[in-house]
């Protein structure tokens, strides 16, 4: 029987009975169900599920306000009596802290892509730091990994860290084929390869070596830049491997990148004990002073240097030393079906006067001139210098600009002019004299630290020039003094200039050392247990403001945050609070000539794990 076509007019509408709306909400459930769990979707959902969960069994703020008002009652723990100070110790026993949940074994506040990804997508403003309010994290501890150990001791760490540490197998799974990484037994293995360069970084290195000075000394600090731009994207140079290969030719290279898709490069990196650190370069200058590295590299990173009228290559001009040089691999360099970002990246280093070394392959080489650059030019991107009022060096949540920065008051700053390695280490910059009296502090600084290393290795019996420590942080560095007299250890220390002191990181750079800004008040760009030592001169000015002298945060909520960065089994110069975080401490006096009010308190970070319940649910 065929069908009737019948005219529009008389055709029935339809109507939906309630067995039509019946199945088709059973269709969506089925629908939504398959989505859940065939699909990465219900993994995110879950974990968002089971951290607000966490959050709001954990957030207890009266808990918090507690805590506080019991640590920040003093305002030195260590002027307190013996008698007063034993009372509070004992007190301070029934204040434990408990554990976050599993899901938070690798946190970080300030770059949480559940909080970011509700934020403004331009110019990737998303993907910068945005910290909660210390009332908005829970007060728990950050909790290993079911199975973490002890990390693989450096210089085997540069090609081996433990699975267990790090149970991530997206970027093995990816990268394998590229020589990135791979699974090996119990261990994840790094090849030292990479998407541009299958051979690996040492011959990438080699090729670079045959037009810039890599040995010698000439070069000492270089930026890494494994900042993308476009979605899941992104690349860290062979997961930092061009900068642990690096180091044997004395080049002490910083890399950072965004937390990524790949899940997760720094924290590699770091596992590695190659430096290292999370950044997006997207609306902020990045947290580093005016020319401050020799070398500036950009492996398949991705970042559109052209685009907002050269924002991007602006702001690494302002990070380069005069003479230093820039090398960019893949894209745009003769890139296929990229022609025309190619020529705009070219025509900008020709506004700026910088010399084009090499193009081989899709590798280019950079050198910047050694004075200030040729603008105002004619340039198709609108290029002027920044007014005399603009400091270049100002750099902490400090928006990018459209002008490039001046040498300013010194031109001491070249390749050229600043002291080989080592002999730069223990030269006076003259960027120092931007300080009062900045030589003969400088000189008083690196004499005490001398010194003072010294007891710690004599006296206190950390373990200093042993693979028990590689990756150090010095919380309040001002000159750097306190690495420069670990130049001679296996490790690196990451030099951090609290935002609201004197900008005194520019030294510590041209010393050949590295380091950022930050404020202490808010938690610090890295992953859970990376820093195997932290060291702090002043703990409580931290946290205290530079002009009223009153808290403009919590020791509580810095002390948290110093047990997150820190490794399990490893030893720190810290401030009290240590038993509510499960550490253990001494006390000691400070070498002799040192003053006789000073004391020196040393803690260990005990390793301990969540019930096997908890780990599991993981």
């Amino acid at each position: 029987m065929g069908f009737v076509n019948l005219p529009v007019a008389k055709r029935l509408p339809r109507h939906w009975r309630l067995l039509d709306v019946v199945s088709a909400i059973l269709f969506a459930f089925v629908m939504v169900f398959f989505l859940l769990v065939f699909t990465s979707l219900g993994d995110s959902v879950a974990a968002s599920g089971r951290r607000a969960l966490s959050l709001s069994s954990l957030s207890d703020p009266r808990q918090r306000e507690r805590f506080v008002a019991f640590f920040d009652e003093d305002e030195d723990p260590l002027k307190q009596s013996r008698g007063g100070r034993r009372g509070r110790d004992k007190s301070a026993e029934l204040l434990v802290i408990a554990a976050c949940s599993a899901e938070e074994v690798d946190h970080m506040p300030c770059e949480d892509p559940r909080r970011n990804s509700q934020l403004s997508r331009h110019m990737n403003f998303y993907r910068e730091r945005h910290c909660p309010l210390p009332d908005e994290t829970p007060l728990c501890l950050i909790p290993p990994p079911d199975g973490y150990r002890i990390p693989v001791p450096w210089p085997e760490s540069l090609h081996k860290i433990w699975h267990s540490n790090m149970p991530h197998n997206k970027l093995a799974e990816r990268k394998g084929h590229q020589g990135w990484m791979k699974e090996e037994g119990p261990y994840f293995i790094f090849p030292g390869g990479g998407t541009m360069f299958p051979d690996g970084a040492v011959q990438y290195i080699d090729k670079l070596r045959q037009y810039i000075p890599i040995s010698g000394g000439t070069l000492r600090t270089a930026l890494d830049m494994g900042c993308g731009y476009e979605l899941y994207l992104y690349f860290l140079n062979f997961v930092a491997s061009f900068g642990g290969f690096l180091l044997k030719e004395d080049i002490l290279t910083l890399s950072f990148a965004p937390r990524d898709s790949h899940k997760s490069q720094i924290q590699f990196a770091l596992e590695r004990g190659i430096p290292a650190f999370v950044a997006m370069l997207g609306t902020h200058r990045l947290p580093f002073p005016a020319h401050s590295f020799d070398l500036i590299h950009c492996s398949r990173c991705l970042i559109p240097f052209s685009a907002s009228n050269g924002t991007y290559f602006i702001e690494v001009d302002r990070l380069l030393r005069p003479d230093g040089y820039l090398v960019i691999s893949g894209p745009p360099v003769q890139w296929p079906k990229q022609d025309k970002e190619w020529a705009d990246l070219q025509s900008l280093a020709r506004a700026l006067c910088y010399e084009l070394i090499v193009v081989d392959g899709n590798t280019v080489i950079w050198k910047k001139p050694s004075g200030d650059s040729c603008l105002p030019n004619q340039n198709e991107f609108g290029l002027d210098t920044c007014s005399d009022s603009d400091d270049p060096s100002e750099a902490w949540y400090f928006d990018l600009k459209g002008c490039v920065s001046k040498l300013s008051v010194t031109r001491a700053t070249s390749v050229g002019s600043i002291p080989s390695w080592p002999e730069r280490l223990v030269k006076t910059p003259a960027r120092a004299s931007l300080i009062k009296n900045g030589f003969d502090v400088f000189e008083a600084d690196r004499r005490r630290w001398a010194r003072r290393v010294a007891h710690y290795r004599e006296v206190l019996g950390l373990k200093l020039g042993t693979p028990a420590v590689r990756n150090v942080m010095d919380m309040n560095a001002f000159f750097g003094g306190f690495a420069a007299a670990l130049s001679s250890d296996p490790l690196w220390v990451m030099n951090v200039i609290p935002a609201r002191k004197p900008f005194t990181l520019d030294v510590i750079y041209d010393r050949g050392l590295i380091g950022v800004y930050h404020d202490w008040c808010e938690p610090f760009s890295s992953y859970p247990r990376t820093y195997d030592l932290i060291h702090v001169d002043g703990i409580l000015s931290l946290v205290k403001g530079p002009s009223t002298g009153k808290n403009r945060c919590s020791i509580v909520d810095l002390m948290m945050e110093m047990d997150r960065l820190l490794r399990p089994k490893t030893i720190e110069k810290v401030a009290r609070m240590a038993r509510a975080v499960r550490w253990t401490v001494s006390v000691h006096v400070a070498e002799a000539e040192s003053s006789s009010r000073e004391r020196v308190l040393v803690a260990t970070k005990e390793l301990w794990k969540l019930p096997q319940g908890a780990a599991s649910s993981r």
